[in-house]
């Protein structure tokens, strides 16, 4: 994957404040060819973005957000942190507010007016979960998010590298998010034909969904996602997916983002259901 850096930008609004890229060595991704039968690649009529826009329910966030909950019923301001690697920072979109960061708060704005969103964009492309780690105090806790999204276990399959390794690195830093007194939602894997071409994708994609049970915390189901919307003729891969095979272009970013800021409205209205009292027979049936 390219080794381009993305560092930190805040959105709030609709007003990206910082955009930095800082040139770094480029290391070209193969890309691998696409599966028989596990992509539709015929485009679908009408606006891609449209038509996968309202499609949460395979991504639904089904663990209460109470942290980001009550920021929202506070009236704000609400501020999240995104952090993972390029796919958070952004590689393959056009220009830096057609990032998912840049697309979320835009439209967490418009789900949640008089509510000020500040979306802080913590991507660094080609990282690992041990790499992201290292810079939580800085890039998240020093932050003091009422919501971390953490995008994480990609590069560990495109590189072949040990799932359960990544597994005890994650578990690792959602207790230290947990500790500082932060919501969580972990986003999984993209579908991607080099993706899907991966032999640990699916063991990743479990473990991350095991992780997420475990720990309690949120999981948006990007993968998902994706591939209802591709299944569905909804979009096609070519356009939710660039030409390397691995980064969502622009559409791909918009769908991820609208997905993502309706599951997080949906999650922040849940409440956990209430324990009976001992020796009370529950009500209801």
């Amino acid at each position: 994957m390219s080794r381009h850096t993305m560092t930190g930008y805040t959105m709030t609004g609709r007003s990206v404040t910082l955009w930095r890229v800082a040139a770094a060595s480029v290391a070209f991704l193969a890309v691998t060819p696409f599966i028989a039968g596990r992509v539709a690649l015929s485009a679908p009529t009408g606006n891609p973005a449209s038509a996968c826009a309202f499609q949460p329910q395979a991504a639904a966030i089904t663990a209460p957000l109470p942290h980001l909950a009550g920021r929202i019923d506070a009236g704000g301001p609400l501020r999240i942190v995104a952090i993972g690697s390029s796919s958070t920072a952004g590689a393959g979109a056009s220009r830096p507010d057609r990032s998912y960061p840049a697309r979320l708060a835009e439209l967490l704005q418009q789900r949640l007016p008089g509510v000020a969103v500040d979306v802080l964009n913590k991507g660094v492309n080609g990282e690992v979960g041990t790499q992201m780690l290292r810079r939580f105090q800085r890039d998240v806790l020093d932050q003091k998010p009422d919501l971390v999204i953490w995008q994480v276990g990609a590069n560990t399959v495109l590189r072949g590298e040990d799932p359960g390794a990544a597994e005890t690195v994650i578990r690792t830093g959602i207790q230290q998010l947990k500790a500082a007194g932060m919501d969580v939602v972990l986003m999984d894997l993209q579908y991607a034909p080099a993706m899907l071409s991966k032999p640990t994708h699916e063991d990743m994609q479990a473990r991350i969904a095991r992780i997420a049970e475990d720990e309690g915390v949120g999981l948006f189901r990007r993968f998902a996602a994706m591939r209802q919307w591709v299944e569905t003729r909804q979009a096609s891969m070519s356009d939710l997916v660039g030409p390397d095979g691995i980064h969502l272009n622009d559409v791909g970013y918009d769908c991820l983002a609208r997905s993502l800021s309706a599951s997080l409205k949906d999650a922040a209205g849940l409440r956990k259901a209430p324990v009976a009292d001992k020796g009370q027979p529950p009500s209801g049936g």
